[in-house]
Formats: C-alpha cells, structure tokens, sequence
C-alpha cells in the first residue's frame, strides 16, 4: 500500500493472513506478551485491595464521614461497591474469545485493517520502560475492540480501557466487556468527593504498578461528525498525576489514529442529528445490528503514533517541588500551571492524532460534491456535475491536500414508488450528512489555510493587519468547533501564510496580503469548506436573537 507521505510508517494489512489461516489456531496461540519492566501483572482481585488500601483513599473516607456524619465503615462499604462495580477482570479466555469471534467478523466487513507496525514496535519498547497510556481518535464503538484485537494479534500487552457506563446495561455482553478489560466510568461526577477518589486511586494505581497499557478516549465520547471534539482533560489529569508526584520516573502518552473508509454507524449518526432519538445500548439491539454484517465497509487504517514522553514533554513548563510540600495522599486542586498544561498537552496529542489519520478518496469527493450540492441550490443552477469536471477537480484537490501535508491513501438507489416526500427528505438529509461526515475527515488538513481565506474575504481589505484581526476573530469564534490550540493565533496565521504561499494562493509582503491570479480557485474552495459551519452559527444567532425580542 502507497501513502503519500513518505517520512510516514508503512501499513501491513493483518487481515491478510487471517484470511489464509485458522482463526481456532490464532485464538488458542501462544500469547506471552512482554510487560513494563518484567514485573508479572497482578490478579485483577489484588489489584482492587490496593485501592482500597491506599492512604488517598483512607484519607478521603475519612473526610467524606465527618462531612456527613456516617460511620467510616459505611463510607468504606460504600467505596467497595463502587469499586466493584467499576472494575475491570480482564480475563485471558474471553479475550480469546474475542479474538476468535472478532476475526470472523472483521474478514465479513472490512476488506483490509492495516497497521504501522513500525508503530507497533516503537510501542513494544514503551511498553517495557515506562507505564503507558494509550489514546486512540474515537469515531465508533469498534475502536475499543479493534484496539486489543490487534495488541492481542502482535503479542502486546492488553490494555484496560475506560468504558461509559452505557454498556453495562448490557446483559451479558457488558459482562463480556468487562473480562476482556473495560472498566467502567459514570459519564460524569458531579460533586461525588468519594467516587472521583476511587475512580482516579483505580487508574493510579494500574498506571504506577504496570498493572497494563491504560487506554481512554480523549474526546470522552465518539465524534458524530467525523471531526475531532475538544478534548476532555479529567482522565488525562490523572493519569499525568503520579508523574507529577515522582511516583513514576516517566509515563509514553501514545496517540493512536483510527481511519475508517466507512463508520459502521454513518447512518444512524446522520439519523441521530435529524433528530432521530438514538437508540439505547442493549443485547438485543446488537443482535437487530447483524444487518450490517450483509455490507462492505471498506478498509481501516491504524496508525500508532511516537510514544510521548511526559518527562520531556513537562521540562521547562511544570516545577513539580510543588508536589513535594503536601503528602501525596491528600487530595490537592491542579494549580493554574498545571491546568494550563495538561490543556495543552490534549490538544498537541489530538493534533498528532489529526495529522496521522489516513484520508481515503472519497473524503475529497465528498468535499467538492457538497460544495457543489450548495451551489446547485442557487436559482436557476441545475445539481449535479460532469464525471470529467469532478475527475479533474478531485485530482486538483488531492494535490492541493498533499502540499498541505495530508496523509493520503490513493489507489492506482432510486426512490421507491410508495416513498412519501418526508421519507424522501429524511433519505436525501442523511445523504448529505454522510458526505459531511466523509468532508470532516479532511477539515483539519485545510482548516488553518480555509481560516485564513475567509478572513481575506471577511476583511474586505489586502493590509495584513485587518486580515490578522479578521483571523483572530474567525478563529476565537471557531474556537469550539475545531482544534485550535489556546493561545496560538500567531503560530496558526503563520502557518497559514505559509501554506497558502507555498501553493501559489498568496503574495504576502510585510504590509499586504495579495491574492494571485492562480490562487482564487484555492481561496473559493477553502472558503467553502467553511461555509456550512458559519451558516449554522448564522441561523443559531438569527434564531436566538428572534427569540429575545
């Protein structure tokens, strides 16, 4: 397989060999996967008495009985089901269960999985220095599956991952779940002072003992639209925490990118937007789903990032001394330093995650036939767009996209009679945003230089100076749409400037901002890419402006 960016690690399609070999004899394999400094794992049972033991957690009984005038016994009992109920028992057989089943249905739905197994062996090395902490993008309920099918496929040690308590209203599968290593998170905390003590001790705990790999999403839940969220920072808090406190020399924060050509849940996503209410997790609403094992879902493409150290990534910006005048058990709010850091710390991984995902032709196709869709709803034009224009435009595209660094994988239903309109609108509606949800894939390749264009178009002026404010504001505005990392307006300019000079979209002088001849087909294009998102914010603003009079 050809990627465009050759600085990029090359993939190997693991699906290959299981479609030559026994799936019975790859479950039953001999798995001897290397640990963090050699040190055997311990039980998932000793795992929970170290939580409940530790000095954090006592002290935080301790506090929570006295605010509320309980015995400490019943507070402890309380810590305990709550512990139960959380905690992982990742279990060899299920995994091997899994792997057997997995392997079936993946060869049914996908034509390839390819991984960078350069990626893979920076990983086994991190695996066995220092504690890791996987964070792969999440667009479906696959990932989690995918992710410990392929440590299982490469003799990796399994991880233990983060899991919504949505699935434990699962019978049986939930279960399932749970013995293959999810451990299970309420969706959120609120004030409860003793169950964000044993959540964050549980995670600690696994991390400092190289119990295993600790996988969460940074996102906290899927993207419906296939483009990144802003990240959620309470799970990166703490694992970054026994660092902070010299309990760990280092930790490898390892970003992981999930490529889909198609999500398993395109569908129901667009559905979910429309409006449609989304359907609650459930065993036999997983079996109702087996319709989609009849569908070819395409390729996935995994790629396992440069391991990041968090020693290297904290010199010069943390002074961790300050962890050093309270003992570690007490619970201390993160300073505004460390805040400020471990913001920055999602979005530089989040970024990382971007620029590895792996663009497949139909995003681009799907860019232009948008476009051209919102055009075609002027009066008078007519939808739709010759095959040799579209060839032509999507080549042009794919060019523009790889000067911009994109990671490209490039190759060498009529209505029924007894439709009504409203089907119709709803099948055209989830139509369109499918495409959206293909285009999002590719916004953080052409996002900074499509901020740039619009704020050439916004200010209405060539002087830089009004451009640059024109881009600030767009990009302050944006701020919560897509990732744009606090406090780099400059760097982001800069770096937009220099895109669109290096493909001839731009003169830029120390006062102007010119655009050239052969650049206004880019500025249009990049321009568009943009105008879906402002007219929502438009409508949002006319329709909250009309409510206040």
């Amino acid at each position: 397989i050809v990627i465009s960016r050759d600085k990029r690690d090359d993939f190997e399609d693991i699906l290959e060999e299981r479609r030559n070999s026994s799936d019975l004899r790859y479950a039953l394999k001999c798995y001897t996967p290397v640990v963090y400094k050699g040190i055997s794992p311990c039980k998932a049972d000793a795992l929970t008495n170290m939580v409940l033991q530790s000095s954090h957690l006592h002290y935080v009984i301790s506090q929570v009985s006295k605010e509320t005038g309980r015995a400490v016994d019943d507070v402890q009992d309380e810590a305990s089901a709550i512990l139960e109920e959380m905690a992982q028992r990742l279990q060899l057989s299920t995994i091997r269960f899994f792997a057997f089943t997995l392997s079936k249905v993946f060869k049914t739905l996908f034509r390839s999985i390819c991984v960078n197994e350069e990626g893979i062996q920076r990983l086994q090395q991190a695996i066995q220095e220092h504690p890791v902490v996987l964070l792969p993008s999440h667009r479906s309920y696959m990932d989690f599956l995918l992710m410990s099918y392929l440590l299982y496929t490469y003799d990796l040690a399994l991880p233990v991952i983060a899991a919504g308590m949505d699935f434990m209203g699962m019978k049986f599968v939930g279960e399932m779940l749970r013995m293959s290593g999810a451990f299970f998170i309420r969706r959120s905390f609120g004030g409860d002072k003793l169950y964000w003590a044993v959540f964050s001790e549980y995670v600690k705990t696994m991390l400092k003992n190289g119990y295993a790999p600790v996988e969460f999403f940074l996102e906290g839940t899927r993207s419906r639209t296939s483009k990144s969220l802003t990240p959620k920072l309470g799970l990166l808090n703490i694992v970054m925490d026994p660092f902070f406190k010299g309990e760990v020399f280092d930790m490898s924060l390892v970003p992981v990118s999930i490529s889909y050509e198609r999500i398993l849940e395109e569908s129901l996503y667009a559905r979910e937007m429309l409006g449609v209410p989304k359907p609650k997790e459930s065993t036999s609403g997983l079996f109702k789903a087996r319709k989609v094992l009849s569908q070819n879902y395409g390729s996935i493409h995994v790629y396992f990032g440069q391991p990041v150290s968090l020693r290297s990534l904290a010199e010069g910006r943390v002074n961790r001394s300050q962890f050093s005048l309270v003992p570690r058990h007490i619970p201390k709010r993160p300073s505004e330093e460390i805040q400020n850091f471990v913001n920055d710390s999602a979005y530089m991984l989040v970024r990382a995650q971007e620029e590895n995902m792996v663009l497949k032709p139909w995003v681009l196709l799907a860019s232009l036939l948008l476009q051209n869709h919102h055009q075609s709803q002027a009066p008078g034009q007519k939808p739709g767009m010759a095959l040799d224009e579209l060839t032509e435009r999507v080549v042009w595209l794919r060019d523009l996209s790889r000067q911009y660094g994109a990671f490209l994988h490039w190759p060498g239903t009529s209505r029924s009679a007894d439709t009504t309109p409203e089907e119709e609108l709803l099948s055209r509606a989830v139509i369109v945003l499918s495409c959206a949800s293909y285009r999002n894939q590719a916004l953080h390749v052409f996002l900074r230089p499509a901020l740039l264009a619009l704020a050439i178009h916004a200010a209405a002026s060539t002087k830089k100076q009004e451009v640059f404010y024109s881009f600030s504001f767009l990009r302050n505005m944006f701020s919560n749409e897509f990732i744009l990392v606090p406090g780099a307006t400059v760097q982001d300019f800069e770096e937009a400037c220099y895109l669109l000079v290096k493909t001839g979209a731009l003169q830029i002088t120390q006062q102007e901002v010119l655009v050239t001849e052969r650049g206004h087909r880019t500025i249009v294009f990049l321009t568009s890419m943009l105008d879906p998102f402002l007219q929502g914010y438009q409508v949002r603003a006319t329709h909250s402006w009309s409510k206040s009079l």
